[in-house]
Formats: structure tokens, C-alpha cells, sequence
């Protein structure tokens, strides 16, 4: 069996790497193709309960830094670009 890539990546544990994986994000590429903001929507239209926290992690594994060290204005923006996003 392969390594999960997913679970190469900082940030991102079991419980995110399967909730990638319900949504079809199963490799890095993947996941740079919708970036964090569209992996973050992905998993909660699926149904999972997660937090902003998980978007903020992705942009931080997208990053190869621990999502707390994300500069405060690309997290401002990721939230702009959510609700902008989340809007009908």
C-alpha cells in the first residue's frame, strides 16, 4: 500500500486527509488545483463539520508552514474570498 500524501503535508492529519479524500482531493496537485479556500468548501459540502481552521491549515500545508505562522493579511483574505464565495 502507497503512502497518503495528503499525510505527507504539514497540517494535515488523519481525520483531514480523509475528509480530502471524500471529496475526491487525494494528492497535492489535487489540492493546489482548488486551493484552500475550494478544498475548505468541498469538505463542508460533504457534510463534515469542520472549522476555518481546517482552510487555514491547507493554506499553510499549500505553504509548507504551520498554519498559525500564515501572514494575518493572506488569512483576511482567505475569509474575503470564502464569503465572497458563499454568497448567491
Amino acid at each position: 500500500m502507497s503512502q497518503d500524501e495528503l499525510l505527507t503535508l504539514r497540517n494535515l492529519g488523519k481525520t483531514s486527509a480523509q475528509w480530502l479524500h471524500a471529496t475526491g482531493i487525494h494528492n497535492l496537485d489535487e489540492l493546489e488545483r482548488l486551493g484552500p479556500v475550494g478544498a475548505y468548501t468541498a469538505v463542508r459540502a460533504r457534510g463534515f463539520n469542520a472549522s476555518k481552521a481546517l482552510m487555514f491549515a491547507i493554506a499553510g500545508a499549500l505553504q509548507d508552514i504551520h498554519w498559525n505562522d500564515l501572514d494575518p493579511h493572506y488569512k483576511q483574505q482567505l475569509l474575503r474570498q470564502l464569503e465572497d464565495e458563499s454568497r448567491p
